[in-house]
């Protein structure tokens, strides 16, 4: 099978069902940052040290994988499959108080960075507020399941105390906000 079809040459794609569609509709839009969210979550499953980590990063992968193909698919389909649930979103939660329990309680802002894993992680997070955005914006116009929002929004909370759990596993600080002016020397 070769990887260009030349279908999409004129601006539409197919959604599941052969439905023709302009690249730039809600529907990619939305599609396309949970793609470009999945790729971010390679970077950072790339330069992971921590197996357990890595591990839980590709399942997270498989998961957006998952959410997009959901997303693809009109839920008046016949062949459309609920991927997400709520079991995705319990697990997050349950990694997300492991992880908090061997960390130190916040007391202020944190700004993105340390570790090269850390700051992958926080750009994931933003990634994953987008993407979170981009299908809020799309369940306006139709039906999408609300799970999917649930779990992007967990997700970015697991992507945070992720890049503060990395931070911890690869013995550097996390940066904290100042909350005062600072000037250039």
């Amino acid at each position: 099978m070769k990887i260009y079809t030349k279908t999409g040459d004129k601006g539409q794609t197919g959604l599941y069902g052969n439905k023709r569609v302009d690249k730039d509709c809600i529907n990619i839009q939305s599609i396309g940052d949970l793609d470009e969210l999945n790729s971010s979550l390679g970077i950072c499953k790339s330069v992971c040290n921590h197996n357990e980590l890595s591990y839980r990063l590709e399942i997270i992968q498989n998961w957006l994988f998952e959410a997009g193909s959901e997303i693809a698919t009109p839920l008046v389909h016949p062949k459309y499959k609920k991927w997400i649930t709520s079991e995705q979103i319990i697990q997050l939660e349950n990694d997300i108080d492991n992880m908090e329990t061997s960390l130190a309680p916040l007391s202020n802002f944190i700004l993105p960075g340390g570790s090269l894993l850390s700051s992958h992680l926080q750009l994931s997070r933003s990634i994953c507020r987008r993407a979170e955005r981009s299908l809020i914006n799309l369940n306006r116009t139709q039906d999408i399941n609300h799970e999917i929002l649930v779990f992007l929004n967990r997700l970015s909370d697991w992507l945070f105390v992720a890049s503060r759990f990395s931070n911890k596993l690869e013995k550097t600080k996390d940066i904290l906000w100042k909350g005062e002016k600072k000037d250039f020397i």
